[in-house]
């Protein structure tokens, strides 16, 4: 586990200025308190954890397995989620990190199989402790504690429900943070539905559209079918994203993509995809650290960084297509501007 003291903090809030395009808004309270004061929170809860039965159907892999009798399915994790680490994120997006950082909860384990995970040893291979609802939510409290701005579950797709059992634990012992789901979107439309109305902020990170593609590099050849249907509803269920007058998240959508190498088609289909569907009013993130990882061993044509003339060119796709509210910290970063 990975904690950060109060003056590593206060060191860090020194360089995290908010660069977010704001929106003012009033801090408001998250949107699960009122499920929880109304005991749907609880309910909700409860349903969720019967997907997790034979077969579970927590994700769209839809396993035969039996994970509330601690059957492991493909996601390689049974009855608790596992957790790789929980800390304040400085890394995240300015809007999210604040100053005090985002409290992320590294979930192990994952619903698909991309050979170029950039956190592989965490997805593929497994590395975590296991978390049971009052271990989960006692993290939660932690980071509270801590005085990270929100609550950033990364990884969440198939322990929804583990995720769930634990919330209502958190809120009985005060926990008042905005929740984010940081997710690859292949999510089941049961959990978004259970997840609506509890999620503030949805992060998606829309990969690669093609079948093939998919098929090849995530594990699935109808992820972008699922995916962008998923984006859709969170969208439907969140907005466009909100910034409260400090200029932090409070409510709505942000979208991720991770520039590949040789795949700037991949890229300009996706952002093809958030300009006509979405809307140019999303916020997008285009993030340039891809790095060769996982198995690209095997794959010797994404087995590269991606050049610096990839990463300009698919911030002029953006800027072709009208998206206009491209996260500024990684433009700078990515592009090497003051």
């Amino acid at each position: 586990m990975r904690l950060y003291s109060r003056s590593t903090i206060a060191r860090e809030a020194t360089s995290a200025s908010l660069e977010c395009s704001t929106v003012a808004m009033s801090a408001g309270a998250p949107s699960y308190l009122a499920l929880y004061r109304s005991g749907e929170l609880a309910e909700r809860a409860a349903r969720a954890l019967e997907l997790l039965a034979a077969p579970c159907r927590v994700c769209p892999r839809e396993c035969s397995v039996d994970r509330l009798a601690d059957e492991p399915g493909l996601c390689r994790i049974g009855r608790y989620a596992l957790v790789a680490s929980h800390f304040p994120h400085f890394g995240e997006e300015n809007c999210l990190r604040g100053w005090n950082g985002s409290g992320t909860i590294f979930f192990a384990g994952c619903n698909l199989r991309c050979v170029f995970c950039q956190n592989f040893d965490v997805s593929w291979k497994v590395q975590g402790r296991e978390a049971p609802p009052a271990r989960l939510a006692a993290m939660m409290l932690e980071l509270q504690e801590i005085g990270c701005h929100n609550i950033n579950w990364v990884t969440p797709e198939h322990v929804v429900p583990q995720i769930l059992e634990a919330l209502p634990i958190a809120v009985d012992a005060g926990l008042r943070l905005p929740i984010v789901y940081n997710t690859s979107a292949y999510d089941s439309p049961d959990s978004l539905s259970l997840m609506g109305g509890i999620v503030d902020v949805y992060m998606p990170d829309l990969k690669l559209v093609g079948s093939e593609r998919t098929r090849r590099y995530l594990g699935k050849r109808e992820y972008f079918e699922v995916a962008s249907r998923n984006v859709l509803e969170m969208q439907r269920q969140v907005g466009d994203l909100i910034l409260d007058e400090r200029g932090l998240a409070q409510r709505g959508l942000i979208v991720r993509h991770l520039v590949m190498p040789g795949l700037l088609d991949e890229t300009e289909a996706v952002l093809r995809f958030v300009a006509e569907h979405l809307g140019p009013g999303t916020y997008v993130n285009l993030m340039g650290q891809y790095y060769p990882a996982g198995k690209t061993e095997r794959h010797p044509e994404i087995d590269r960084h991606p050049h610096a003339e990839e990463l300009v060119r698919a911030y002029e796709i953006a800027d072709e297509l009208g998206l206009r509210r491209l996260d500024e910290r990684s433009r700078r970063q990515t592009l090497g501007v003051a």
